[in-house]
């Protein structure tokens, strides 16, 4: 499974190729960070297309608006507001942006979708131009990726379906808050402090309730903020689902893990100081069979005399444990022991009848 690390370093490179990556940000915490080294990799495609809505450029790119990199493009459209100004569809642009991109990789990034859906005020119309968009990345010679960044809407159900891509590099930022809550309030660390199967089985439903991991950010005893405060500044955790060809040549195979992040760069999960506590409790000695013959006011062992007295009582059974060896004994023979009621002579007890 491809880890965030990689991603971050090449997202194009990935195999099998990921054409869809969907970063999802929540009110209780951002993906930003993920989302600007998604913009600048560590290894830049032939051209990378960005396209703002939501959050300006200069909060997304480093060195903007004096970047002399030519292989980054950006459409400005966050001053494009309905209703408050003369405003256009940018749909149109979009394409034909995409459609003219010189040969090569192509990054294409949409910040966000759930705003551009907004300015359209339909969540078909929005749909449509996604998979539209998407065709047109997938159709070039060299591999290409269509970025898109939302907050939880209606529309992350149907993107994040197969009928829109069969593979998904869909990547979800938590807060620690909640990692920790899991671990001490449902005993449910992460791994490998816990089990996968009994974290995943707890962790996915409770992250799905949005207004829980708000009440534990915002409300009493929170951080107040998506960052954290203290020492968890600019800590976040990372929940990746990669869908795609896994192990053993499965097709569409989902693999979830969960991962930190530090800062500007992915962190081992057990470094994070915001989850330092959930590592530092003391992992459970192996479990022993329990002894029934332990805490219990009287005596149940037997002295070595008792226990040679019950070796020598004979078993309450005439045949137990002796192989029968004679030629008249078949499978499924009938072993019968009379007993002092049973009238076992010869006499016939209708010889008395004239039949």
């Amino acid at each position: 499974m491809a880890s965030l690390p990689s991603i971050i370093i090449n997202p194009s490179n990935l195999r099998p190729h990921q054409p869809l990556v969907v970063v999802q940000s929540s009110a209780s915490q951002t993906c930003l960070p993920v989302l600007r080294r998604l913009i600048q990799p560590a290894k830049l495609p032939k051209q990378t297309l960005l396209f703002c809505y939501l959050y300006p450029p200069v909060s997304l790119i480093k060195s903007w608006p004096n970047a002399s990199d030519e292989s980054l493009k950006v459409f400005d459209y966050t001053e494009r507001i309905p209703g408050y100004n003369v405003s256009h569809d940018s749909r149109d642009e979009i394409l034909a942006a995409v459609g003219s991109a010189p040969l090569g990789p192509l990054n294409v990034i949409i910040d966000s979708v759930d705003t551009l859906a907004s300015n359209l005020a339909s969540d078909s119309q929005t749909y449509r131009f996604i998979r539209s968009l998407l065709n047109l990345v997938t159709s070039r010679s060299y591999p290409s990726i269509l970025t898109l960044h939302l907050l939880a809407c209606p529309l992350l159900a149907v993107l994040t379906q197969t009928s829109l891509s069969p593979t998904l590099t869909h990547i979800v930022a938590h807060p620690p808050a909640l990692i920790n809550h899991l671990a001490f309030s449902y005993f449910t660390p992460p791994p490998p402090a816990g089990s996968p199967e009994k974290f995943w089985s707890v962790f996915i439903p409770v992250s799905e309730r949005a207004h829980e991991s708000q009440s534990l950010v915002y409300g009493p005893g929170g951080t107040g903020t998506c960052f954290g405060g203290g020492v968890d500044t600019r800590e976040f955790v990372v929940e990746l689902i990669v869908r795609g060809a896994g192990a053993g040549g499965r097709k569409r195979g989902i693999e979830r893990v969960i991962e930190g992040w530090r800062g500007d760069a992915p962190e081992d999960l057990q470094k994070l100081d915001s989850l330092k506590s959930i590592w530092a409790q003391k992992k459970p000695a192996d479990d022993k069979p329990l002894d029934p013959t332990q805490n219990v006011s009287f005596n149940l062992n037997l002295t070595p005399s008792q226990e040679k007295s019950r070796a020598q009582v004979p078993l309450p059974y005439v045949h137990e444990g002796k192989p029968t060896t004679s030629a008249s004994s078949t499978a499924g023979a009938i072993l019968y022991d009379p007993d002092s009621a049973d009238d076992i002579d010869d006499d016939d007890p209708d010889e008395d009848l004239d039949i």
